[in-house]
């Protein structure tokens, strides 16, 4: 792994520079991107660590290695890699540019909707409560309706009866006194 040129680690340092940047946006996708490719390719840390300590002991030896070997394949690969890697990056920064938009208009209209269930949980309450009232005069005066009703009921069976009996008290009176 140490047999990088200066090229791909300027892309492998952009890439670093990314994941250590200060807008969470960029790091996060980035840190993403380089752990899902390097669990992809079966990178471990410690080979990247590896490759770091090379190239803090000895980096003329990386570029003089690389300079010196004649196949160029690995090279291309690593290119293509770190190129694919970038694109990745940037599509997922894209993405999840995206999805931060989407999650706010979504707040946005989960807000507005708590407002009106709040907004028609009040006027529901007060349609209620104003509805109580109503109702308790309604049974207020249909119970005072009724005491007056058997008030009333009372005293004219009262009266009646009394019509009635002090009507045969006095024809006995009178049927006594004609005898």
């Amino acid at each position: 792994m140490s047999n990088f040129d200066p090229k791909e680690l300027k892309i492998l340092s952009d890439i670093l520079a990314l994941v250590l940047e200060d807008q969470p946006g960029q790091s996060s996708s980035a840190l993403e991107a380089i752990k899902n490719r390097a669990r992809r390719d079966n990178v471990t840390g410690g080979a990247l660590k590896n490759l770091f300590q090379a190239i803090a002991l000895n980096p003329s030896q990386v570029r003089n290695s690389r300079t010196t070997r004649v196949n160029n394949t690995p090279a291309d690969e690593y290119r293509v890699k770190l190129r694919q890697m970038t694109d990745s990056i940037n599509k997922l920064d894209r993405d999840l540019r995206s999805t931060r938009a989407q999650n706010e208009n979504l707040k946005s209209q989960l807000y507005m909707t708590q407002q009106a269930r709040a907004e028609t949980q009040a006027m529901l309450s007060q349609l209620q409560a104003n509805d109580t009232y109503p109702r308790l005069l309604i049974i207020g005066v249909a119970t005072v309706a009724g005491l007056l009703t058997g008030i009333a009921g009372t005293e004219v069976f009262h009266l009646l009866q009394h019509a009635v009996s002090s009507a045969t008290d006095n024809a006995r009176y009178l049927y006594l006194q004609r005898n």
